[in-house]
């Protein structure tokens, strides 16, 4: 039966390379007839590889452990949620729900109204481009790193999922990041394309409800990342600058500095190549981040190893930029608009584009700082988190001061009421003076938290000066955003600096006494499911005297593991959030407990849900247009 599968994908990448071949063929001649077979085998290739993920996703449902994949990723006692996100736990399955998810949102674009008003020949610039990408994928999975290997003896139970992807980060983080990496294929490859036919149109308004969700979901998988390792990991943290959470955040830098200059060309026409650059190297980005996962080129806790589709991934991106490079030279400036003076609103868009490029490129340099040191090092080591914490900290910081004062800019330059600029100025320096009077250290901490609340001093009086804009989507789209952002930076600011840990060797009955609460071993709880045994600390909380619940920490071993797993036990606060967690077991005592007082971190939650959801107010549903009859 998975011959079948296996098949059906090779079927796929042969139909995708020959049309590839017709779309180069077709591109020199200068005509284009074959569009239509071109969108039709784009079609024929997403049915099979539909096909064929059914086929893996029954396999782990029914747990066919004759599939090295599934002996692998799962076991009998695993929870159907778990199962399923078994799909992508591994470097076979998650490249193929890649693919997948690349062939069905090209699909979609290919039924819009977007992609029917393009000219022919763009439409068929765009299957030149796409189609290579889409085989170079297949190519992956058939021959390189195949789902459907099988085992010689089916074992009677599988090794089951990694403990620590048994949480419902699993289920919601891989597919995000996934699902966002393959919509950046449609806007990459429709911008080569418009610059080859010289589309009319411009792409980036085709593209917007393309790129928009693109960045909302690539966002979305970042930060659950982030709330997955708060909750799994047990340190307490959310964001250790890993190799591998490196990766993923290196092409939001990117995207976002895209989203931002596509709004510059969607008004004034400025920067057309800068976004055709931008564009691709979003892309390449993603395939980079799949290339440090998979390579075993850095090493991380959350990598696959090295495998066999390392060097292939390389030798994409390295031909992807140069195919980039050499098609953004090509682009005639013609009559394009100077760039705006940075005394305008444009101007601060401009200057945050250039702290968000700087900070890919920082962060980038860093995740691969292990590799270049070795032309002088023998034994080089990462970059610690101290080295990212005080170069990107602060230009986090200094982006979100450009954002609370930019929108006091003119589009086209001067200051609409010169006066309100010094609103959120005024706010940032009464902020730092009050933490520096009371002796709040580090600084840093105190100009992020001056920076959070100089954002929302500018969105709330813009609300309250023009009540009429700011009931429009649009303006929740972009300024609730930065809101939003500026949650994001108050939480980071405060949680990590300010952060009090406690570890404590304690007995049931024993209790101690830290930060003003009182924290007191009750009991210790023992049961078992099919999946696990637990032990669980019932850890009782007070505060001058009143209850404030219970933490309930766990040690977890699961079926096929020999080491236990640590379970957090949190206690929810919009101020101080409590986070327990039980690293070992002499019998009944807790060798350590450790306790944490995370201070407002649950504010970066609350900002990580407004900046995913609220930039999707931006989409605009498409209304008809008269495509123009002379476009051939």
């Amino acid at each position: 039966m998975y011959i079948i599968a296996h098949g059906s994908l090779i079927l796929a990448l042969l139909t995708t390379i020959a049309g590839a071949g017709f779309a180069c063929i077709e591109a020199w001649s200068g005509q284009d007839r074959t569009t239509p077979w071109l969108e039709r085998a784009h079609l024929v290739s997403v049915l099979l590889m539909v096909l064929a993920s059914s086929m893996l996703l029954r396999a782990l449902v029914a747990h066919d452990f004759s599939l090295a994949y599934v002996a692998k990723f799962t076991d009998l006692s695993l929870p159907l949620t778990y199962t399923i996100a078994a799909f992508w736990a591994g470097q076979e399955g998650s490249l193929l729900f890649w693919a997948l998810c690349m062939g069905l949102a090209v699909a979609l674009f290919l039924y819009s109204r977007s992609y029917r008003e393009l000219a022919p020949r763009t439409r068929q610039h765009f299957w030149l481009f796409y189609l290579p990408v889409q085989a170079f994928f297949l190519m992956l999975i058939t021959y390189m790193s195949n789902p459907f290997a099988q085992t010689m003896v089916a074992p009677p139970d599988g090794q089951g999922l990694n403990p620590l992807l048994r949480n419902i980060g699993m289920a919601l983080h891989p597919p995000l990041l996934f699902v966002g990496y393959a919509l950046f294929t449609i806007p990459a490859c429709l911008a080569l394309a418009s610059a080859f036919s010289g589309e009319r149109k411009p792409w980036v308004e085709v593209t917007r409800n393309w790129l928009l969700p693109a960045w909302s979901l690539l966002t979305a998988g970042i930060l659950l990342g982030g709330w997955w390792a708060y909750m799994e990991l047990g340190w307490g943290g959310y964001w250790a600058w890993d190799p591998v959470e490196n990766a993923s955040l290196i092409p939001w830098f990117a995207a976002t500095a895209l989203v931002h200059t596509a709004l510059l060309q969607r008004r004034f026409g400025v920067l057309p190549r800068t976004n055709v650059f931008l564009a691709c190297l979003t892309l390449l980005l993603c395939i980079f981040a799949t290339y440090l996962v998979r390579s075993g080129v850095v090493e991380s806790l959350h990598a696959f190893g090295s495998g066999t589709v390392g060097r292939p991934l390389l030798l994409s991106i390295l031909f992807g930029l140069a195919l980039t490079l050499s098609v953004v030279t090509a682009i005639p400036r013609g009559d394009t608009p100077p760039l705006p003076e940075l005394g305008s609103r444009q101007g601060a868009i401009v200057v945050c584009v250039w702290l968000l490029v700087a900070l890919g490129a920082i962060v980038l340099l860093g995740t691969i700082w292990p590799v270049i040191s070795q032309m002088w090092e023998t034994k080089p080591v990462g970059l610690t988190q101290g080295f990212y914490n005080s170069v990107c900290l602060p230009l986090f910081t200094l982006l979100a001061l450009l954002l609370a004062v930019a929108p006091w800019f003119g589009w086209r330059g001067g200051m609409e009421r010169r006066w309100l600029t010094a609103i959120p100025v005024v706010v940032w320096l009464v902020a730092l003076a009050v933490g520096l009077a009371l002796g709040v250290r580090p600084v840093l901490a105190v100009a992020g938290v001056g920076a959070a609340a100089a954002v929302a001093a500018t969105v709330i009086a813009q609300v309250i000066l023009a009540p009429q804009v700011a009931r429009t989507r649009g303006f929740w789209a972009s300024h609730g955003s930065h809101l939003a952002f500026a949650c994001i930076v108050m939480g980071v600011a405060v949680s990590g600096p300010f952060q009090k840990t406690l570890e404590v060797s304690l007995a049931p009955g024993e209790k101690v006494a830290f930060e003003g609460y009182e924290f007191r071993f009750d009991r210790l709880r023992e049961f078992s499911t099919p999946e696990m045994k637990v032990q669980e600390a019932v850890v009782e909380v007070t505060r001058d005297g009143r209850s404030l619940g219970e933490l309930k920490p766990q040690q977890r071993l699961y079926r096929n593991f020999d080491h236990p797993n640590s379970e957090v036990g949190i206690l929810f606060s919009l101020g101080n959030e409590l986070y327990s967690t039980i690293h070992d077991l002499n019998g009944d005592r807790a060798e350590p407990l450790k306790i944490s007082i995370n201070p407002m971190v649950n504010w970066v939650w609350i900002g990580s849900l407004g900046i995913c959801l609220l930039p999707l107010l931006a989409l605009r549903p498409r209304r008809a247009n008269n495509v123009d009859a002379n476009r051939n």
